[in-house]
């Protein structure tokens, strides 16, 4: 008797998708582990990311004149955040690149080069050398180490991302793609706690001497934890299938900006948000305490630490909630939340009393976790399988240059130029509202298969 086919078994469904992909992997992808391993070592290699950004905004006042030596702090501290600001701009060029080849070879393979390169130029920073023993070289130096770890970064969270979703069981790519945010929020509060570490054990002549260089050091051992990881992975399930089927692109960036210019505009529009959201509501209130409103600089950074390390513990929470209410509207709150809450936190920061500080920051960081943790597998549902890598680091690296590599720099200009400590705050207000005006316009996707 002849079997008819059925939908569960037809080819080019899921299911027969899967199956050729345990074929490629000798059947080891069923193993009920493989989504935790991917989740971990995704979110270890993103915490080493966002650690190395997180170190050098927090300790770019103590940076600056060592590499742009002046009569002038504010002077020096643009200076600092123009060259944190340009590892950005080689974010799109990384992405496109090793975009590229994740798309063409695999995404494995990609996520260990991305974590080797920046952990390298992370600890580079360490080592280099200041104006007062090269001259003008010395900033020269620093942006040069800055440019690469932007490239490497640029396919790092994005990497990340694509391979979570691609990874995690059909109705969880919430939970478990809450993970790369998890990893941004960990870095993040490792770089903090560094930073009160290092300020509070050493004097400000020993901090001044050679102190700065050791959190950038210690970028090592974190990408030997961070290697171990992902050299156990498997590559995901989908790009197996995709490259077994041979319908892997031949050009993924052409073919994203040809078939897929609405998700570049969407993610584009919509990473602006989140990350003005990370870097102004997280990453600048730093500055902001300690330069403009002189609160003391290790009790700051004790408080970020703490705060990062709160916020990551709910991002596995609202992602996995993301799964049963949809991503639209979690989405929604969090960056009605920013709109709402930045102005009034930053007039209690203002009133003089650190515990109040403390307090509106807590209050402020809210809409992080629900923001973070859903926006990545949001963005990696509006591409599929063949460009995924590509479209999603193309995209959101834009995004990212303009709410994350620019927003520092802007909120300090702003502060600077109008005399008006709230303007941050109105930035963030602005890229959040574009954020909500974008997101009406994406169409919900928790509960879709992954295309």
């Amino acid at each position: 008797m002849t079997s008819v086919p059925t939908a569960s078994t037809a080819p080019g469904s899921t299911a027969a998708s899967t199956g050729t992909a345990n074929a490629a992997t000798g059947g080891n992808t069923t193993n009920a582990n493989r989504p935790r391993r991917a989740a971990l070592a995704a979110a270890a290699g993103t915490a080493i990311e966002y650690y190395e950004f997180g170190v050098y905004s927090y300790l770019a006042v103590i940076i600056g004149p060592h590499f742009f030596p002046g009569d002038d702090p504010t002077a020096a501290l643009l200076a600092t955040l123009a060259v944190f600001g340009s590892a950005f701009l080689m974010r799109p060029l990384g992405g496109i690149v090793l975009g590229r080849l994740g798309d063409r070879v695999g995404r494995k393979p990609v996520l260990i080069l991305t974590v080797v390169g920046m952990g390298s130029a992370t600890a580079a920073v360490g080592l280099l050398p200041t104006a007062g023993t090269i001259g003008v070289a010395a900033p020269v130096a620093l942006l040069l180490v800055r440019l690469a770890q932007g490239f490497f970064a640029g396919g790092e969270v994005t990497g990340s991302a694509t391979y979570l979703a691609e990874s995690a069981p059909h109705g969880k790519r919430g939970f478990f793609g809450a993970f790369t945010p998890v990893g941004v929020a960990v870095g993040g509060g490792a770089a903090a706690l560094v930073a009160g570490i290092t300020t509070t054990v050493l004097s400000e002549s020993q901090l001044e001497a050679y102190g700065w260089r050791i959190p950038f050091l210690l970028s090592l051992p974190l990408v030997a934890l961070a290697l171990f990881a992902r050299k156990r992975l498997e590559d995901s399930e989908s790009f197996l299938a995709t490259k077994k089927e041979q319908a892997t692109a031949k050009a993924p960036l052409t073919e994203v900006l040809t078939r897929y210019r609405g998700p570049v505009v969407k993610v584009t529009l919509l990473a602006i948000g989140s990350n003005c959201g990370y870097w102004v509501g997280l990453i600048f209130m730093n500055i902001y305490l300690t330069t403009d409103l002189g609160y003391p600089k290790s009790s700051t950074f004790w408080i970020m630490g703490g705060i990062s390390l709160f916020v990551a513990c709910l991002m596995p929470f609202c992602g996995a909630l993301s799964d049963r209410w949809g991503r639209k509207r979690l989405i929604t709150i969090g960056f009605a939340g920013y709109a709402v809450l930045v102005v009034p936190a930053m007039l209690v920061m203002g009133l003089g009393s650190f515990p109040l500080a403390v307090a509106a920051m807590v209050v402020l960081a809210l809409p992080m976790p629900i923001v973070q943790s859903v926006t990545y597998p949001t963005y990696a549902e509006m591409f599929p399988t063949r460009v995924r890598y590509t479209g999603l680091s193309f995209s959101f690296n834009i995004g990212t240059i303009i709410g994350g590599g620019l927003s520092p720099y802007l909120a300090t200009w702003l502060i600077s130029a109008t005399g008006n400590l709230l303007a941050p705050g109105f930035l963030l207000m602005v890229a959040v509202i574009i954020a909500l005006l974008t997101l009406r316009t994406v169409k919900e996707s928790s509960q879709e298969a992954l295309a």
